[in-house]
């Protein structure tokens, strides 16, 4: 089963992708992660994306998707995987609909993480007083938001017009998120 986690930062797709995935037995997909895995292994790949990152430039669709495709290929993907935000644009989107195609699989499902922006903004303020993480500061969060609006958010709209999306309101407890998200599912 394949599933995409979409929404804006801090909607809780990290943590509620790490409670699927158990329950499901499936790996995680973070975008970050995946790059900062090639860029350890020193991948081809992730020697691009490091000169990417390195150059302060936002890593490019193509790095992205190439990625996915080597994750994708390992055994522990081949019965689904959760794709915490991993699609941040449109061509990215269309990029991950072709390598799924091409091993025979097709997203199952997309639930989006509907949040409003001041319970983003409270939300990252104390991971950040608990985590220390530089970019949640107000102003890093922010951009982050900024370029969410700009870039990924077109993508819910896309989804819609495909294959249609469940919206999960991400307000509450994290069990209680987690309880929608398995109806979502029909878990």
């Amino acid at each position: 089963m394949d599933i995409l986690l979409l929404g804006p930062p801090g909607a809780g797709k990290g943590t509620q992708g790490a409670i699927v995935g158990k329950a499901l037995g499936l790996p995680k997909f973070a975008t970050g992660d995946l790059l900062r895995d090639a860029v350890k292994r020193g991948t081809p790949l992730g020697l691009e994306a490091r000169a990417e990152m390195e150059a302060g430039h936002l890593v490019g669709d193509d790095i992205i998707l190439g990625v996915v495709r080597e994750e994708l290929g390992k055994p522990e993907a081949s019965k689904g995987v959760i794709f915490d935000g991993v699609v941040r644009t449109i061509p990215q989107a269309e990029g991950l609909e072709r390598i799924l195609a091409e091993k025979q699989r097709k997203m199952d499902a997309v639930l989006f993480f509907d949040v409003s922006d001041e319970e983003i903004l409270a939300r990252l303020e104390r991971r950040r007083s608990i985590e220390g993480r530089a970019d949640d500061d107000p102003a890093a969060v922010a951009i982050r938001l900024r370029a969410y609006r700009e870039q990924t958010a077109p993508v819910l709209s896309w989804y819609e017009s495909r294959e249609g999306v469940r919206r999960i309101p991400a307000v509450g407890t994290i069990e209680e998120i987690a309880a929608r998200v398995r109806r979502a599912l029909g878990k």
